[in-house]
């Protein structure tokens, strides 16, 4: 098996397995419980919490858990834009934003705020002169995405936040579900007030999230009752899959120091060469402004459906667009932005790679792509 989905989720590495067994093991009480047991679960919770700030550059009070991307971005945009809408409501974000960020912004909308929706050039980025002419004296929040989930583009928001230095009463908020581990982002130098991250994508385990507020921001929280997460995020906290989250981020990170960015970066820009010797395949990612993981490419004529339950058979698994939009068959709507035609567009498919994927493993999906191909041509032609 060749597993090149890693945007989608990841496989969990064997000491967060191993660490969530034995907190789920041991550290079972709730901890909001008086007792000792739930007195013992709690300051295992605060080691996590504390753990995670240091590796994400944060103060632990600036840390708070969710059940993932999707949670973590609805609460950041939503609990900012009920909090501070006697300020403006008026939002600025990207129009290829994941979507949990684009459909809470449209939900927004039919709230009575206005959302502005920056366009991409032909790589995927956004130009910071058209945030700069979007800010209005009503807008209370930026949202853009560090990495593109769909083709890798890595967004300047770096650049961005030094913009929103000079708006003090803008909120900045991004989606650093796909960046987290595999492309350096200091909280503090970007001047980022929330971020979101989620467990699963960084070998760690799905129904964990990571929420990043700034100290001193006020938030209106989604989940109301029992005012665990100091009152932003009430439920019962999740003791194991924090406590594996924090391993994972610690794992990923070590080995992202170790030097693994750059063997994938390696990896993918061997993935592209080949691509691009094949007469029917359109490469969409630019490597020059991409995270190190991430490809999107079109083979003329056959739809990116087709490819990947064809690539399955050989024991291949890739995918379409957004592993949350694929099975709406809807149009990929960052490659739409983009400027790339509907055709190229239905014929898109994505390669997601991780650090545990090989340069073996790449040659041998191009010699099977290759083989497919030509198959799946032969096939379609007859058929026409």
């Amino acid at each position: 098996m060749i597993y090149f989905d890693n945007s989608a989720t990841t496989k969990p590495y064997p000491e967060v397995l191993d660490a969530f067994v034995k907190t789920s093991e041991n550290y079972f009480a709730n901890p909001s419980s008086l007792h000792s047991l739930g007195a013992r679960t709690e300051k295992l919770l605060t080691q996590a919490r504390r753990q995670i700030a240091g590796i994400l550059g944060a103060d632990e009070n600036e840390i708070f858990f969710t059940s993932g991307g999707t949670e973590g971005n609805n609460l950041a945009i939503k609990g900012t834009a009920l909090a501070y809408r006697s300020r403006g409501r008026h939002i600025i974000t990207t129009a290829v934003e994941h979507a949990s960020v684009f459909e809470t912004c449209r939900q927004l909308e039919e709230w009575g705020f206005r959302v502005t929706y920056l366009p991409v050039d032909k790589s995927g980025r956004i130009k910071l002169d058209d945030l700069k002419q979007a800010i209005t004296d009503e807008t209370i929040l930026v949202s853009v995405m560090h990495v593109n989930n769909e083709v890798g583009t890595v967004q300047p928001v770096e650049e961005i936040g030094q913009l929103l230095k000079h708006y003090p009463k803008i909120l900045f908020h991004t989606d650093d579900v796909q960046g987290c581990g595999k492309v350096p982002l200091s909280l503090r130098e970007a001047g980022i007030d929330l971020c979101t991250v989620s467990a699963h994508k960084c070998h760690g385990l799905k129904g964990t999230g990571i929420l990043y507020k700034r100290a001193n921001l006020r938030l209106s929280p989604l989940l109301t009752g029992g005012h665990q997460e100091s009152g932003l995020r009430s439920g019962t906290e999740n003791t194991g899959g924090i406590v594996a989250a924090g391993k994972a981020l610690r794992l990923i990170h070590e080995k992202f120091e170790a030097g693994a960015a750059e063997r994938t970066a390696h990896i993918r820009d061997a993935l592209i060469e080949k691509l691009q010797e094949m007469p029917a395949v359109t490469v969409h990612t630019n490597p020059a402004v991409s995270a190190p993981h991430i490809l999107n490419f079109s083979v003329r004529g056959i739809r990116g459906e087709v490819l990947v339950h064809a690539l399955e058979e050989e024991g291949i698994y890739i995918s379409t667009t957004s592993a949350c939009s694929s099975k709406t068959r809807e149009l990929s709507r960052t490659l739409l932005a983009m400027g790339v035609s509907e055709d190229e567009a239905e014929w898109a498919v994505r390669v997601s790679l991780s650090y545990e994927n090989t340069m073996e493993e790449a040659e041998r999906f191009i010699r099977i792509l290759r083989q497919t191909i030509t198959n799946l041509q032969q096939v379609l032609g007859r058929n026409q």
